[in-house]
């Protein structure tokens, strides 16, 4: 009975390690997106067009535009075209992680620094 429970459990083991979550992020280079996050305890919606290498945000009102290089299918670097202070200057690492038919999970930082954030954006067109 204990070398059946140790076979079973290595079998699950063995399927589960090899699991990967989808990456398909050649249908989000392009559209129309929403994000949704928490700041200050409120929920705020940025949403944002990214056509080519250009992706236009609209958040609070206001529209900001930033370049983008493209360094594989999954991962860009985001850049202010007029940055109106030196935070805005630096630049953003984005990498897509997983995703679904319209929605993609990604992780962000500013190149440079350590510190990683996760978000999830929603194609919405």
């Amino acid at each position: 009975m204990t070398k059946k429970h140790l076979l079973i459990s290595a079998v699950l083991c063995t399927l589960t390690s090899c699991y990967q979550p989808e990456r398909n992020c050649k249908p989000f280079k392009n559209g129309k997106f929403s994000f949704t996050t928490t700041i200050d305890g409120e929920e705020k919606t940025t949403t944002f067009t990214r056509e080519g290498n250009l992706e236009i945000d609209f958040f609070d009102g206001k529209s900001d535009s930033s370049s983008i290089r493209w360094i594989n299918d999954c991962e860009y670097i985001l850049k202010k075209i007029n940055p109106k202070n030196k935070a805005e200057m630096k630049s953003i690492h984005m990498k897509i992680l997983s995703t679904t038919d319209n929605s993609y999970t990604f992780e962000y930082n500013t190149v440079g620094q350590s510190q990683k954030l996760r978000g999830e954006a929603i194609k919405t067109d």
